[in-house]
């Protein structure tokens, strides 16, 4: 299973032509592309738009993927761990919202689709498995 992070989402419905971008519109033309969405990254993607209509747009876009809940105390106190695993490296995450999304795609052997390099310390540090665009 592959999640998307919203910084996919975002330069899509942004119109941006990115590598991340025109592999995930790929994947979501095929058939047997196995895409999915979490709730925060939902949220995230949502809180940007300006209008109803967009918000509208962008949840027709997700409709069909399966939307994975993140959190929990069991993920919270895991993805504290890795924080600090990191800072104990010299690497500081900018979003507390990173670590719980690397966490949970290391934890479920999920793969991570995204562009955005808060994620990159995850993958050279925790085993976080991304998909390169």
């Amino acid at each position: 299973m592959i999640l998307v992070d919203s910084s996919v989402w975002i330069s899509l419905f942004r119109g941006d032509d990115t590598p991340q971008t025109r592999l995930m519109i790929s994947m979501l033309q095929s058939d047997d592309a196995e895409l999915s969405i979490a709730d925060i990254i939902l949220l995230e993607v949502l809180q940007g738009f300006r209008s109803e209509k967009q918000v509208q747009t962008a949840l027709r876009s997700v409709e069909g993927l399966p939307c994975f809940t993140l959190g929990g105390k069991p993920l919270a106190v895991l993805a504290a761990s890795n924080y600090r695993r990191l800072r104990q490296k010299g690497v500081t995450v900018r979003s507390t919202l990173d670590c719980l999304i690397a966490t949970f795609c290391v934890e479920q052997d999920f793969h991570l689709l995204h562009s955005d390099r808060d994620f990159d310390s995850f993958e050279r540090h925790l085993g976080l498995r991304t998909v390169k665009a």
